[in-house]
């Protein structure tokens, strides 16, 4: 299937588990291609306008989200806390109605991915979900396009996450399921992935026949090309009663060269803001083995990618 025909049914982008493997090739080369041909795709967005959404604060992003849609040509507009939370100030469905009315698409990062449903659901042009508390499907895009431009072949590698079971482990451990790529999730006791995002993975691991390991013991970690760590404490939960607690039981999960020698990796991953000598050393996030700018780079060309693919139809 060509990369037109497989993203002609893309109409949003809110959930790894919405997309399929065909649709996520697609995208992958769409995006590094993008990259490598910007210049071909300048005017990809002309007389487009992006209004993007922004409950949470934000570095990569906004900037990649912003200066992207620059680069395709299009206009975008911040729309930030200033607002109050989603159906506070006025019902989602009366903001995704009136977003409608000028904008060509909404990109939202958001508390809720109720509030990401209600979005597309009311909304009549495209939604992106640029973060909410249960996915991330932009990251875990960038992720696996920085990843295929080092290993061909996605199908061969083995990928780890280690530490805190949240929205960017479940896009990507529902990504590489999809993708057919063996996953291992790493997590302390009380800190997994929740239920009902496994047993999703699970169901998709048995149809593209991958590998999908779940452990306490950061001593299984087992062989593995690459780690992937993520911030311990999740933003907006910034309590200091209880940060000595978290850091405490953590610390032996924290990614750095001696669990890269062990696992025998060979890259580490990180979607960043990263607290360094918390859940990865700075000696490792910024040694040769990170790829943690050119993964942080890849989230301007795979949002991109999401974006022109939404256009053309």
């Amino acid at each position: 299937m060509s990369t037109d025909n497989a993203l002609q049914s893309l109409n949003n982008f809110l959930a790894d588990d919405q997309l399929n493997k065909e649709q996520i090739l697609a995208l992958i080369e769409l995006a590094i291609n993008i990259k490598k041909h910007p210049s071909d795709y300048s005017q990809a967005l002309a007389g487009k306008s992006v209004a993007m959404i922004f409950e949470k604060p934000s570095l990569r992003t906004h900037v990649s989200f912003d200066m992207g849609i620059n680069k395709l040509g299009g206009h975008s507009l911040y729309l930030g806390q200033q607002n109050g939370k989603l159906g506070e100030r006025e019902r989602v469905s009366d903001y995704a109605k009136n977003l409608s009315c000028f904008a060509d698409l909404i990109v939202a990062r958001v508390f809720s991915h109720d509030s990401i449903k209600g979005l597309a659901e009311h909304a009549s042009i495209p939604v992106i979900n640029a973060l909410c508390d249960v996915y991330h499907p932009c990251q875990a895009l960038a992720d696996f396009v920085t990843l295929a431009e080092t290993y061909p072949d996605l199908s061969q590698v083995k990928l780890a996450y280690v530490g805190d079971g949240n929205n960017v482990s479940n896009s990507l451990m529902i990504m590489a399921a999809i993708l057919g790529v063996d996953f291992t999730l790493v997590a302390p006791e009380g800190h997994e992935a929740q239920a009902d995002i496994i047993e999703k993975t699970k169901r998709l691991a048995q149809e593209s026949g991958s590998n999908l390991h779940l452990t306490n013991d950061i001593n299984a970690i087992g062989k593995q090309d690459v780690i992937y760590t993520d911030t311990w404490i999740s933003m907006g939960d910034e309590d200091a009663s209880k940060k000595a607690e978290v850091l405490a039981k953590f610390a032996p999960y924290q990614v750095n060269h001696a669990l890269m020698a062990k696992a025998q990796a060979s890259m580490v991953l990180h979607c960043q803001p990263a607290h360094l000598e918390e859940e990865i050393t700075t000696e490792l996030f910024d040694s040769e083995l990170s790829k943690v700018f050119q993964q942080a780079e890849n989230r301007m060309w795979a949002q991109n990618a999401v974006l022109v693919a939404l256009f053309t139809k």
